[in-house]
């Protein structure tokens, strides 16, 4: 019985001593600036697209406050041809569109997973929504989350913290 209770006490030891994965408990374990390091959309069949192109790039910005901003665009977008902005042509404004997204608000964190309240976004669609970021992977310097991707299928995304 002795031998029992000492082989569970070592076990149990062991357990507290080698931490599992480390998973982000709070807003302020996501407090600064991180830099996209893969953006992957998973469609239907399982194959893998760069959402953003094979050198796409994107920054994230968590306050201590508990506000965000994150721009992931494609640095391949062509230019418009009309150096305006309000002037492209359908075709123009059709990759500008699929070549970037950018959105801001407030954040928390909870089991695993970043709550975002969409104060606003280039793509309409998130404007005024909240959104669930699951968080699969965690440690001081880099993370991912998953989330069903706007473009269908599912997105996941690697961020690496900026020093």
């Amino acid at each position: 019985m002795t031998r029992i209770i000492t082989l569970a006490t070592a076990a149990l030891s062991v357990g507290l001593v080698l931490p599992g994965p480390a998973i982000a408990q709070t807003a302020k374990d996501l407090a600064g600036t991180w830099t996209n390091v893969a953006n992957v959309n998973i469609r239907q069949d399982g194959s893998r697209v760069d959402v953003f192109g094979p050198k796409g790039t994107g920054l994230a910005i968590f306050d201590n406050n508990g506000r965000f901003a994150i721009v992931n665009i494609n640095p391949e977008t062509p230019k418009f041809s009309s150096n305006n902005r309000a002037q492209g042509t359908p075709e123009e404004n059709k990759a500008a569109v699929l070549g970037g997204i950018a959105l801001y608000g407030t954040y928390s964190v909870a089991d695993k997973v970043i709550n975002f309240k969409v104060e606003g976004s280039t793509y309409p669609n998130w404007t005024g929504t909240e959104q669930k970021r699951n968080v699969s992977a965690y440690t001081a310097d880099q993370f991912t989350w998953s989330l069903p991707a706007s473009i269908g299928g599912t997105a996941e995304v690697t961020w690496k913290r900026l020093k």
